[in-house]
């Protein structure tokens, strides 16, 4: 088993995502820079926050030309698991793999607060061994991460099972005052209807040790890892 953590130009979360992996859960990762064609000998992939290009045009519009991307687009419609976090998550967006955009917060600030997340389906190789229901805890740090789609893909996500996370109070009522962002329905992150590729903006590379002040997202790559090992890979 070995995980893909892409760097692109701006990137200033890969360190956290390869930690996660390699000192949260002793699993092999390595770095994959946006140049390379190939992701072969790897069997998921993580594409991390921060700000790819800088941000240009709009949030991962760039990145998703990088040339690493045809290669992550082409496994992830075969089936390989790939999570986008915070940036990531931009990303899968621009490159098609997921529906809907990232826009400005509400606010119009940037946001940097712990959250509380809800779970709304364990159907994705990030949350098979999370109930649904339950509840996480982890931070979240972005300037356009409101989720925008129109009401005919809302549905579809709704209907479809689709919508993963929820941004919940710490009781897990879906409230106007949990909601960091603005997202449309609290959206917190989605999957696509095959549900091997997640899209989330909080942070579960921020939260995989008490010292962090949660491990609460060590369990999505518990998750991850699990499913992998199931499915064969080691």
């Amino acid at each position: 088993m070995k995980i893909a953590v892409v760097q692109f130009p701006g990137s200033n979360c890969d360190q956290d995502c390869l930690r996660a992996l390699t000192d949260g859960l002793s699993v092999p990762a390595e770095y994959l820079w946006h140049k390379k064609t190939s992701i072969s000998g790897f069997d998921a992939v993580v594409l991390p926050g921060g700000f790819s290009y800088g941000d240009y045009l709009r949030c991962g519009a760039i990145a998703r030309f990088s040339p690493i991307m045809r290669a992550v687009v082409r496994a992830a419609k075969e089936g390989m698991p790939v999570i986008g976090i915070c940036n990531g998550f931009q990303i899968l967006c621009e490159a098609g793999l997921l529906p809907g955009a990232l826009i400005r917060n509400q606010s119009l600030r940037f946001v940097c607060e712990l959250v509380w997340l809800r779970v709304e389906t364990d159907e994705t190789p990030f949350t098979a061994r999370l109930g649904r229901g339950s509840l996480l805890r982890m931070p979240v740090a972005h300037g356009e991460g409101s989720y925008l789609a129109d009401e005919a893909t809302l549905a579809t996500l709704r209907s479809n099972g689709q919508i993963v996370f929820r941004y919940v109070d710490e009781s897990g009522r879906v409230t106007q005052e949990s909601n960091p962002n603005g997202s449309m329905l609290n959206i917190a992150g989605i999957c696509n209807e095959a549900r091997n590729v997640v899209g989330m903006m909080p942070h579960p590379d921020r939260a995989w040790d008490r010292r962090l002040g949660s491990e609460d997202g060590k369990l999505l790559f518990e998750s991850l890892v699990g499913t992998l090992e199931s499915a064969g890979a080691g």
